[in-house]
């Protein structure tokens, strides 16, 4: 079943931090996951990709294999000395529509994908290049930390991070980070007229309890 694109900007919109609490503290990729460009905000099912350290090619073929709108998410065994991603694949992954690229490894050409604003999401920067003779595969189960992507699941990352929510769970992320929203900010007008986040929480015990108050 397609996600439609407005529970995609739902989820967009409301954010990683959000949806992971949301959803039973669930789903949030490591902290080690970082977004190239931290302006940039995606939401898009995931085309996932299980590639071999140090070389690329299951990468050319994936990303002949997406439709518009996919995030690449890419376990590259979080191997840091090379980079199997740089501008040649971003500008035909632009090409294809592919939206962004998640990868648990390196990439390159930081600048030039910096100017052609695709979002990446990484573990860091790798000038080394790859070979192109190793298999790999596509559209399978891959795990990224602790964190399993299936084909299909929806990735959202923002500044924040990474999270990744269940193809058949959407509804229910969304619902539940909605609520989520709508608390937080009965919190923030409460601050406002004086309340403090101790009675907010209710801490108060707790502190009491250490001789904290």
């Amino acid at each position: 079943m397609t996600i439609s694109q407005d529970k995609l900007k739902a989820l967009r919109d409301l954010g990683t931090a959000t949806i992971y609490e949301a959803q039973g503290a669930k789903g949030a990729f490591d902290h080690g996951m970082k977004p190239l460009d931290p302006t940039l905000r995606i939401a898009g099912p995931a085309l996932t990709v299980d590639a071999r350290p140090a070389d690329n090619l299951i990468l050319h073929y994936a990303v002949q294999q997406a439709k518009p709108g996919d995030i690449l998410v890419v376990d590259a065994k979080g191997f840091m000395e090379a980079g199997p991603w740089g501008d040649v694949l971003t500008l035909q992954a632009m090409h294809v529509g592919i939206a962004a690229l998640v990868i648990n490894g390196c990439v390159r050409d930081a600048n030039l994908l910096l100017d052609m604003k695709f979002p990446v999401f990484c573990r860091g920067l790798s000038i080394k290049g790859t070979g192109k003779t190793q298999p790999g595969a596509v559209n399978v189960p891959i795990t990224i930390g602790d964190v399993v992507i299936r084909p299909g699941d929806i990735i959202v990352g923002d500044r924040d991070g990474l999270v990744v929510v269940a193809h058949d769970e959407v509804d229910k992320a969304i619902e539940s980070s909605n609520i989520r929203e709508a608390k937080e900010v009965d919190q923030r007008a409460a601050i406002e007229r004086g309340v403090s986040t101790i009675e907010l929480f209710g801490l108060r015990t707790t502190l009491e309890k250490m001789n904290l108050v």
